[in-house]
């Protein structure tokens, strides 16, 4: 997983870090993507980026780690660094299919966990998490440039991402959010019988990462949703009843997707 992870936060700090232009971020990924190649292949890699891929490489030959996987986390980041928003949830959803489910799948793999059902509820998670995210973030990131709002669910409410910006408390604005927010929420259930039905650590943090991300949501709704103003915060109570609620969920996956 660390090296899941430095893999996974230096493509990141790439595509979003520092004053670089897009092309030459572009560049830096296409880069990036060939020593990948070249650890998958148990090939030498660059000594750009050696810290990174010979230990990756080292976890791909140990646990037989899908390439694609890792290779569509890049497809993600590349996306990043031409960034042009979202036409519809399904597009959005695309995006999380490559930005934020492999992190799942990779972490199943791990653990020997390929049943079908368990790696659609991952999906489930994981997407939703993202979601948590880019509505935890509307204060932050569109001043940024990123635009993670459907246009398609801005315009069912009339409005867009910059208007709800200039107007937050605005009528239309937080009925936005409220329906992005309970799109998170379902998709979060969805997927969250996965948790208690994953052994060990994994499983635990698994019910943290679904408790954590349905208290965000929560705390958006606190709010009465205007993220677009600031972004809600978790504090001491908000970690307790997190822990709580994690020790108190209970698996509910059919017999054949649950893990003894």
């Amino acid at each position: 997983m660390r090296a899941i992870y430095w893999f996974a936060r230096t493509a990141d700090d790439i595509a979003d870090e520092g004053d670089a232009a897009a092309a030459t971020r572009q560049a830096a990924l296409a880069d990036y993507r060939d020593d990948l190649a070249r650890a998958a292949a148990g090939q030498p890699v660059s000594a750009r980026w050696r810290g990174v891929f010979e230990p990756l490489a080292a976890a791909i030959r140990a646990h037989a780690l899908p390439p694609a996987l890792l290779a569509a986390l890049l497809d993600a980041f590349e996306e990043d660094t031409r960034h042009a928003g979202y036409a519809d949830r399904a597009a959005l959803l695309h995006y999380c299919s490559r930005s934020a489910n492999p992190v799942g799948r990779l972490l199943l793999h791990l653990h020997g966990l390929d049943d079908p059902e368990l790696q659609r509820r991952s999906d489930a998670v994981c997407s939703a998490l993202q979601l948590v995210n880019f509505w935890q973030d509307l204060s932050l990131d569109l001043p940024r440039g990123r635009d993670y709002v459907p246009r398609s669910d801005a315009a069912a409410h009339a409005t867009t991402s910059a208007q709800c910006l200039r107007a937050p408390h605005a009528d239309a604005t937080r009925a936005l959010v409220r329906d992005l927010c309970a799109w998170a929420r379902e998709l979060m259930l969805a997927g969250a019988p996965i948790a208690p039905a994953v052994p060990g650590r994994v499983g635990w943090e698994l019910r943290l990462v679904v408790q954590g991300g349905l208290r965000i949501l929560a705390k958006i709704e606190t709010m009465n949703f205007a993220s677009f103003a600031r972004r809600p915060r978790l504090h001491a109570a908000d970690h307790l009843l997190i822990g709580l609620r994690a020790l108190t969920m209970r698996p509910c996956l059919p017999a054949r997707a649950r893990i003894a």
